[in-house]
């Protein structure tokens, strides 16, 4: 998933390992993350299968450019044309043994991921207003359609579980 990510923001334009990480973490960061643990040897391996080339700058900070290249960008679209497929969720198969744990710490466990769950509302909420700004500036707003629509996604499935986890905790059956 990794190197699908990387070609995916290469798509936008030739980009530094720095520019990468820093792209993913202000776009799909609040769904996936990179480290430059994980960046740096995943772009060795799209230069070595040739799906970006790598370019030196000679400016003062020595970086390195990638782009992409025509069998990078093939090998992007062929991944994003697969059927998509759902992640799995550790969380649900946990909460499906609750019973076995005692109620003191069911509720403080729920109640810190309810915690957490809302920092990533939050954030999400956050970034679509800067975005939704920004997009009245833009020509063409449909371009950025699809990036949009998996923003409310995230706004809309977290609430959701918020909601879920709130009747947990309080043991309400569920309609």
């Amino acid at each position: 998933m990794v190197e699908q990510v990387i070609l995916g923001m290469l798509m936008q334009g030739k980009m530094s390992g720095y520019d990468i990480k820093k792209t993913t973490e202000q776009t799909v960061g609040l769904y996936f993350t990179i480290s430059y643990g994980s960046l740096y040897p995943a772009l060795k391996r799209l230069v070595e299968s040739a799906m970006v080339t790598e370019e030196e700058t000679n400016n003062s900070k020595n970086k390195k450019l990638y782009e992409l290249t025509e069998a990078g960008r093939q090998s992007f679209l062929s991944w994003l044309r697969e059927p998509l497929q759902s992640n799995r969720r550790e969380y649900l198969v946990k909460i499906f043994f609750y019973d076995y744990l005692d109620q003191d710490t069911r509720v403080r466990n729920l109640q810190l991921f309810m915690y957490e769950q809302s920092a990533v509302l939050s954030r999400i909420e956050a970034v679509e207003r800067i975005v939704a700004q920004e997009l009245t500036q833009i020509p063409n707003k449909d371009d950025y359609y699809y990036r949009m629509s998996v923003m409310h996604y995230g706004m809309q499935f977290y609430r959701m579980e918020l909601n879920w986890l709130n009747q947990l905790i309080e043991k309400r059956d569920f309609e």
